[in-house]
């Protein structure tokens, strides 16, 4: 399977940025917009190109919890909010509403508005129109400020100054002299308090640069530096093989200068290779900042930040320890201790990042059979090293009346002996002897015969140390045997029974696309709707997974994949038995962007409920409604009449997690279950968020301004 690519199809965002970048009133302000105070957010939506008073397509939780109206009581009602006026509401302040939505301009005034409780409280509103790429005013976005409490602090120092007038009203002249001073200063204070005020603003904007403009309402394609690289690439890959490369190369000569080299040979021929290692991994750590990833969400990070972030926390510490540059001490002249030497085996935890991304090694069996190989060799490198150390610190402890050791036998045969050992105040060295080659030529080989157990006895252990190490290695080289060459068919049958499924899809789907010779957008289409599914569900069919296992069993399963959309208040009254026969007629779907859901005059064949993303209903190219995640979509029901056509086009801005009812299998539980039929057909048009029901309009427009009326009309007469 290719490497992940991420979920990389241009998406409507508009109303991610509406949440995240304004917090309800457009104030200017140097702190940035919180996600708690985006959450918070009180807003609604409202298509400007119907005349007829601009129904509202979208309205935020903060919205709904400031009135204490529900999302489906407000959707469709006017932009002017006339549901939240009542008996002190002023009309010159509404005729000034009603002006700018008519002339789509933006207004920003102060207005006593009603909570559906009946309580009075100030609202800052604030209305702003919304342009598509053409130019057009498309929506309306009009913010709520609750700005009670402050308008509170200005009546209340109205009344004071109003109550000292009247005080001193007839005095002295002295006195009423002092008084127009003081109302004087308290003026100048006042308009010297607000410039002060817009200056800082003004310091704020220049510090910190302008407030976001708005966006438009239209697909975005996601935007990407020229200086980020793309984690998919090709380039990116090669640059990857070339690490892997450099990585097996640091683990072979690393262990080998340790052991063999030591710090006798400053002048040694693979320094400027060693240099050039590290020149590699300094250069991939610099990629490593500016290469994208994707989140836990499947969502291609391309923000320069939050990759910094995430390559910080993550591989950073490793690859800056192992492209510490020991080798340019070399290069230099610098004498090197043993320890450094020692130091430089940290270069091998890079082989850690060989883990991370075996699955883009991984994609052949014969890469799969070459790593297994090379990772098996690696180990029979490392074992030769550390048999000549052990062979080395043998005559070196035993000075000339050893004779026993490997190295000696060896020495013997090779007709090279070891003649005598030198002895200093600080260490020993050997002074003859075979050549350092056939030295790690003899010891891997005996290494090698020893993991595959296949020894001849021509290169021996002798001493304790050495018969205890080529025990150990007997042990190891056993598990390896065991793990690596006896299970190597399931292994790649394990790790590859997935990737198998989905190439052999994939290959089926081209092969339907060129026997059909279908368009290629529609080729391209069937191929990233695949993609991406088999990236959501890893090609994991629930339905086929779960079909063997018990009813009871099934609808517990499908009670706790399903909680999200069955503790809607819609399915409150439906008993547990009656909720556990729904669940198992609930499916998963997804949703790419700017693909139908539904098309105008379809049957409708299921309830939608949105676990994430964002739609929108069209009809004749004209937004009727902005739905996101929480929404429920579908039709008011009838037992009588189950046939539904649908009034508009459904149609996904962002990917989009469904979660469907199928309208069959419903109405099949509730002939099960009749006590609840009746209750839940009344329930289910209320907690709807878009009627797709056809005729559906016009009813549900006259009904919301028939309730808007007696809601004003209740007010008034209680304000009487």
């Amino acid at each position: 399977m290719p490497v992940m690519k991420g979920l990389l199809a241009p998406q409507n965002t508009f109303l991610d940025t509406i949440a995240t970048r304004f917090d309800g009133t457009r104030e200017t302000t140097c702190t940035a917009v919180t996600p708690w105070a985006a959450a918070d957010s009180n807003f609604i939506l409202a298509n400007a190109q119907v005349s007829k008073g601009f129904p509202i397509v979208y309205c935020s939780d903060g919205f709904c919890e400031l009135t204490g109206f529900a999302r489906t009581e407000v959707m469709q009602q006017s932009c002017a909010c006339k549901f939240l006026y009542g008996p002190e509401t002023s009309e010159h302040i509404i005729l000034h509403v009603d002006s700018a939505l008519e002339e789509r301009s933006e207004l920003k005034e102060e207005i006593m508005f009603y909570k559906k409780n009946g309580s009075v409280f100030w609202c800052l509103l604030d209305i702003v129109p919304i342009k598509n790429e053409k130019g057009d005013v498309v929506l309306f976005l009009a913010s709520f400020k609750d700005v009670t409490d402050t308008k509170a602090k200005s009546i209340l120092e109205e009344k004071k100054e109003e109550c000292r007038r009247e005080k001193v009203k007839g005095g002295s002249p002295f006195g009423s002299t002092r008084l127009r001073s003081s109302t004087v200063l308290y003026h100048i204070s006042g308009h010297l308090h607000n410039r002060q005020k817009q200056s800082k603003i003004k310091l704020n904007k220049n510090v910190f640069g302008d407030p976001p403009a708005l966006p438009e309402y239209k697909v975005a394609d996601a935007k990407k530096s020229k200086f980020i690289l793309l984690h998919f690439s090709t380039f990116k890959a090669g640059w990857d093989w070339l690490i892997l490369l450099a990585t097996f190369y640091v683990a072979v000569t690393v262990p080998y200068n340790v052991c063999f080299i030591g710090d006798q040979d400053l002048t040694r021929s693979t320094t400027v290779t060693d240099i050039a290692v590290e020149i590699l991994f300094i250069i991939d750590i610099v990629f490593s900042f500016r290469t994208t990833y994707v989140s836990k969400s499947g969502q291609v990070i391309f923000d320069a930040r939050q990759i910094c972030i995430h390559y910080m926390t993550t591989w950073f510490i490793i690859d800056l320890v192992a492209a510490l540059p020991f080798d340019l001490l070399y290069a230099f002249k610098v004498s090197v201790v043993s320890v450094v030497h020692l130091l430089k085996t940290v270069r091998l935890l890079r082989l850690l990042r060989l883990l991370q991304k075996m699955d883009r090694y991984s994609q052949h069996s014969t890469v799969v059979l070459t790593l297994l190989m090379s990772m098996f060799a690696l180990l029979a490198h490392w074992m030769a090293c550390i048999w000549y150390i052990i062979g080395k610190k043998e005559v070196e402890s035993n000075a000339d009346t050893w004779d026993i050791g490997w190295l000696h036998e060896l020495g013997k045969r090779l007709e090279s002996p070891y003649e005598g050992v030198s002895t200093g105040a600080v260490n020993r060295t050997l002074s003859s002897g075979p050549s350092l080659r056939s030295i790690y030529i003899a010891a891997l080989y005996f290494t090698l015969s020893s993991l595959t157990s296949v020894g001849f006895g021509n290169v021996s252990a002798n001493t304790d140390a050495e018969k205890i190490f080529s025990i150990c290695t007997m042990l190891i080289g056993a598990l390896m045997h065991a793990l690596v060459f006896g299970n190597v068919t399931a292994i790649i049958q394990r790790m590859y029974s997935r990737w198998s499924s989905y190439h052999t899809r994939t290959k089926d789907l081209k092969d339907f696309i060129r026997v059909h010779h279908l368009p290629q957008t529609l080729k391209q289409r069937m191929l990233e709707y695949f993609q991406t599914t088999w990236s959501v569900n890893n090609g994991i069919d629930s339905n086929e997974l779960l079909k063997d296992f018990p009813d009871e069993l099934r609808s517990d399963i499908a009670m706790h994949l399903n909680k999200e959309i069955l503790e809607l208040s819609v399915f409150s009254s439906l008993s547990r038995g009656c909720l556990r026969s729904l669940s198992l007629h609930i499916k998963t779907s997804f949703c790419a962007p700017g693909e139908y859901l539904l098309r105008q005059g379809d049957a409708l064949q299921a309830l939608f409920f949105v676990c994430s993303g964002s739609m929108e209903v069209l009809k004749d190219s004209m937004v009727l409604a902005i739905l996101g995640k929480g929404d429920l979509i579908g039709a008011n029901m009838s037992v009588d009449d189950r046939v539904i056509k649908t009034n508009a086009d459904v149609k996904a801005l962002t990917y989009c997690d469904l979660q469907c009812i199928n309208l069959r299998g419903l109405y099949e539980v509730l002939d099960l279950y009749p006590e609840y039929s009746h209750r839940f057909v009344q329930d289910i048009t209320h907690d709807l968020t878009y009627n797709l029901r056809e005729g559906q309009e016009s009813h549900v427009i006259s009904r919301m301004s028939s309730k808007s009326m007696d809601t004003q009309g209740r007010r008034r007469h209680r304000g009487q």
